[in-house]
């Protein structure tokens, strides 16, 4: 992935990409959960990963682009509010499972580890660590995933 496709990627995963009917506005990480559709979409967690491990050389700089900052805490923020947290929308309207509830705080915990520690110039393995392990053990299951 080129880093132009991963920041449009991002945008979109963010809902602020500029154009609306963008294919994936609707069926990306914030998007796909207001209004929530029923089912956490495995996939987008695995490209925001994948976008996240593109934008490691970017991440690691003195000085950090705004516009992928913003994105990335507002992902990890609004996933939180609205999934996680007891009186977000998703579980305070009893739409969306324990089972959901229990993924969507792991996968929100391996991205902000990996944006931390590429923030902090702590390498990429130690950035993705947890999340290999997590598509190993899917792999395991018989469930798909990628390792990064």
């Amino acid at each position: 992935m080129r880093i132009e496709e991963a920041v449009l990627l991002l945008k979109c995963h963010a809902f602020v990409h500029d154009d609306l009917d963008h294919p994936k506005m609707e069926s990306g990480f914030l998007g796909s959960l207001r209004p929530f559709r029923g089912q956490l979409i495995e996939e987008n967690f695995h490209e925001l990963m994948e976008i996240v491990r593109t934008l490691a050389p970017q991440l690691k700089q003195p000085t950090l682009n705004r516009e992928v900052m913003s994105c990335l805490w507002s992902i990890i923020h609004l996933g939180r509010a609205w999934a996680v947290l007891p009186d977000g929308m998703l579980r305070r309207n009893k739409l969306i499972s324990d089972e959901e509830i229990a993924l969507m705080e792991e996968w929100l915990d391996l991205l902000s580890y990996a944006v931390m520690i590429l923030i902090e110039d702590g390498g990429e393995e130690e950035a993705f660590c947890g999340y290999n392990e997590y598509v190993r053990e899917q792999a395991e299951n018989g469930e798909k995933g990628r390792r990064l």
